[in-house]
């Protein structure tokens, strides 16, 4: 069964609709890369997914539960929206950190709201997470005291702490320098090693093709290409596949 299923995802912003009847799954363990130019819906379905947007048409299921129905969605109370949202875990394009805390407070803020465990075992927790990413030498930080990458590491930890089904990430590289992109890149990659579900929008291509068990490129809000990154990077059957990956993909071709 797999973790998560999308059906006819349809969303509009005013007369624009943006998600355009979008279908696909995913496995649990499978890291799925979105990749597309600007606009073609990718940020927006990732949206949907995370209950920050609500689709119009359409429904999401986790692990064969139906968590949403377009045809019921003005039935949805707000704590069935905030329940739903537990399943993914969600990375911004810029951190979106708490700046009067420090790194620990950060990621143990959530679950400590949530009542998820003990105070100890939440900070325990916390403090593992913390490490994992590399960052225990910075446990007593705060986010002006830095780096981009540093933050969107502590972000990536903090999302983990709610110990989602299926953790996302938009765009997790784009805030940051280049010479700041890799060490965030490398943080997701052992994330992979760790049987973790991703959804990563991203445009970071070699990135994309390496790390990904599958690979979705959407133009003008539909799913113009999907399978594994051989299929789609090196044996594209869209033309708009094809002309994407001309302009993009110069050197990992």
């Amino acid at each position: 069964m797999a973790i998560l299923e999308v059906k006819n995802l349809r969303k509009k912003f005013g007369k624009t609709e943006v998600l355009k009847g979008i279908d696909f799954t995913l496995e649990k363990g499978e890291v799925l890369s979105i990749i597309g130019s600007s606009g073609s819906g990718k940020t927006t379905l990732l949206r949907c997914l995370n209950f920050l947007e609500t689709a119009e048409v359409g429904t999401i299921s986790v692990n064969g539960e139906k968590i949403f129905d377009g045809e019921e969605n003005k039935r949805y109370k707000e704590a069935e929206i905030r329940k739903n949202r537990l399943h993914f875990g969600l990375v911004f394009q810029n951190f979106n950190l708490f700046p009067q805390y420090n790194v620990l407070k950060n990621v143990s803020m959530a679950p400590t709201l949530m009542k998820m465990d003990s105070p100890e075992n939440i900070e325990k927790h916390a403090r593992a997470l913390i490490e994992r990413v590399g960052l225990t030498d910075r446990i007593d930080h705060y986010p002006c005291q830095l780096s981009g990458g540093q933050q969107q590491r502590v972000a990536i930890a903090r999302a983990l702490a709610m110990n989602p089904d299926i953790l996302c990430f938009d765009e997790p590289t784009s805030a940051l320098d280049p010479e700041l992109t890799g060490e965030v890149l490398k943080v997701i990659q052992k994330l992979k090693s760790s049987d973790s579900t991703m959804i990563v929008v991203t445009h970071e291509m070699s990135f994309a093709k390496n790390i990904s068990d599958k690979v979705i490129f959407m133009s003008d809000g539909i799913i113009e290409e999907y399978g594994t990154p051989e299929d789609v990077f090196c044996n594209p059957k869209s033309e708009k596949t094809k002309a994407f990956l001309n302009k993009s993909l110069e050197g990992i071709m």
